[in-house]
C-alpha cells in the first residue's frame, strides 16, 4: 500500500475509535442571569415542588439554611432553618413535601463530618419540619430517589462500625457505601432493599420510569482530596430489587454537583475534581437517556461550580450558587479569598 494511503487509512482507524470512545451529542440552548443567591454557600441541594425552587444546605459558617426561589417574581424568600442543621443531606420532593435524609453535622469545627440517622419532612406551606422514623444507620452524602410514594436512599458514606472516630477526617478512613435503604411515608417505616455495586458518595440520582440511575460520584473516601471520582452508572429497578448492567458510562467523571430529571433524562451539572496536579469545578453539563442509554452535552454553565444547587421547574434548569473550585483548592489558607458565588443561571430544556 503506497505511504500516503496508508497514512489515510491509519488516520481513519483513529478517527473510527475516538468515535466509538465519546458516544455523545450535543444540544443546544442559552443560559440567562437570574436573581442570585442572597448568602452564597457550598454543598447546597435543590428541589422543585409547587412551582418554586427550595435550596436547603450549605458548609462551614453557612450550615442548614433554607430558602425559595419564586420564578414569577425572580426573587429569594428565606425560610425557617433545618431543625437539625447538616452538610451533604439526601433530600426528594413528593407530594408537596420535601423530604430529607442523613447528612453530616461538623466536628472539630469544619474538620470533622460526623454521620447522622436523622429523617424529616418539611412542608413548604407551614414552613415547619417534622421529625420521621431515623435511617437504619447513620450516614451522608447518599442520594435518593422516589419510586411509587417510596423513597430509595442509596449509597454514601459512614465512619467504621469498629472505629474509635465518631467522624470522617481527611486524614482517617471513612466507609464508602453501596446500602440501598426504602422509606415508605404511608407507614413512617425502613426497609433494606437490593445494594449497588459500586460503593460511592457525592453521586447524582434520578428516577425515569420507574427505575433509578445513580450516576458518577466518588469512591474511595468521602473527602475529594483523598478520593477519586467515578464515571459508573447503575440502574436499580424497585419493582424486582434488582440492578442491571452496567449503563454508558457519564462523559465526565464527577463528583459534588447539581442535578435534575425532567422528561425522562437526567441533567447532570458542575462537580469538582481533585488530583496531585489538578483542583478544579466543573461547568460540564450533560443530560442522560435512559431510553437510549446515551448522553447528549449541553452549553457548560457560564461560572463551573461544586456543591451547586439544582432544580427543574416547567423546562427551566436552574443551577444556583456553589463553589468556584474544588474544596481541596485551600481556601482557608487565605482568609480573604472568597470562593463562594450567588451567581443563579438557568437554561431551558429540550420540552
Amino acid at each position: 500500500m503506497p505511504s500516503r494511503l496508508r497514512l489515510l487509512f491509519v488516520l481513519a482507524v483513529i478517527l473510527s475509535s475516538v468515535s466509538l470512545l465519546t458516544p455523545i451529542a450535543h444540544s443546544q440552548g442559552r443560559w440567562v442571569r437570574l436573581a442570585p443567591f442572597p448568602e452564597p454557600a457550598e454543598e447546597l441541594y435543590g428541589a422543585a415542588i409547587n412551582g418554586k425552587m427550595y435550596v436547603l444546605g450549605g458548609y462551614g459558617e453557612r450550615i442548614g439554611k433554607v430558602f425559595a426561589y419564586d420564578p414569577a417574581a425572580d426573587s429569594w424568600t428565606k425560610k425557617k432553618e433545618m431543625a437539625l442543621p447538616v452538610h451533604h443531606q439526601a433530600m426528594v420532593p413528593y407530594n408537596g413535601k420535601l423530604y430529607m435524609f442523613g447528612g453530616f453535622t461538623q466536628a472539630q469545627g469544619e474538620a470533622g463530618w460526623t454521620p447522622v440517622d436523622n429523617s424529616w419532612e418539611y412542608d413548604p406551606v407551614a414552613d415547619s419540619w417534622k421529625a420521621l422514623a431515623p435511617m437504619p444507620g447513620k450516614r451522608g452524602s447518599a442520594v435518593v430517589s422516589e419510586v411509587g410514594g417510596k423513597m430509595y436512599v442509596i449509597g454514601g458514606a459512614t465512619t467504621y462500625a469498629n472505629s474509635k472516630e465518631t467522624a470522617i477526617f481527611g486524614t482517617g478512613p471513612a466507609m464508602v457505601l453501596t446500602r440501598n435503604q426504602v422509606y415508605d411515608p404511608a407507614t413512617n417505616t425502613w426497609g433494606e432493599r437490593s445494594p449497588m455495586s459500586v460503593g460511592r458518595n457525592h453521586a447524582y440520582a434520578g428516577a425515569v420510569n420507574g427505575k433509578i440511575y445513580v450516576i458518577g460520584g466518588r469512591i474511595g473516601h468521602a473527602f475529594v482530596v483523598v478520593s477519586s471520582n467515578s464515571d459508573i452508572v447503575e440502574e436499580y429497578d424497585p419493582a424486582t430489587d434488582t440492578w442491571a448492567g452496567l449503563k454508558a458510562k457519564i462523559p465526565t467523571a464527577r463528583s459534588g454537583g447539581g442535578w435534575a430529571t425532567y422528561n425522562g433524562k437526567i441533567y447532570v451539572a458542575g462537580g469538582e475534581i481533585a488530583t496531585v496536579q489538578l483542583v478544579g469545578a466543573f461547568r460540564a453539563v450533560e443530560a442522560y437517556d435512559p431510553a437510549t442509554n446515551s448522553w447528549t452535552a449541553l452549553p457548560s454553565m457560564p461560572m463551573p461550580r461544586h456543591g451547586v444547587a439544582g432544580a427543574v421547574i416547567g423546562n427551566r434548569f436552574h443551577l444556583v450558587s456553589g463553589q468556584i473550585t474544588s474544596a481541596a483548592a485551600g481556601g482557608g489558607q487565605d482568609p480573604k479569598l472568597n470562593l463562594y458565588t450567588g451567581l443563579h443561571d438557568a437554561i431551558d430544556l429540550p420540552k
